[in-house]
């Protein structure tokens, strides 16, 4: 198979700013960590770690749907800068 050389490029920070794009759209929906946790039916806990530690853990694509449901946010305006 014969692949051609492409240069892509991949944000290192890509999970500060999805957890900064959470926070922003949370905020605007007047919701809190908890609320978001209970709508989401994710721990207080866990919402806090996405959005302070910018998803050391990381973030499943299940969990960054959910959040978008909630928030009425398209999922890709997570990954915009």
């Amino acid at each position: 198979m014969v692949y051609n050389n492409k240069d892509f490029v991949f944000k290192d920070n890509i999970k500060e700013i999805i957890a900064k794009n959470i926070r922003k759209y949370r905020k605007e929906k007047g919701y809190t960590q908890e609320q978001l946790a209970v709508y989401t039916n994710r721990s207080y806990e866990f919402i806090r770690r996405i959005e302070t530690d910018y998803g050391e853990r990381g973030i499943s694509i299940e969990t960054l749907y959910r959040i978008s449901v909630v928030l009425e946010t398209d999922i890709g305006k997570f990954f915009e800068e």
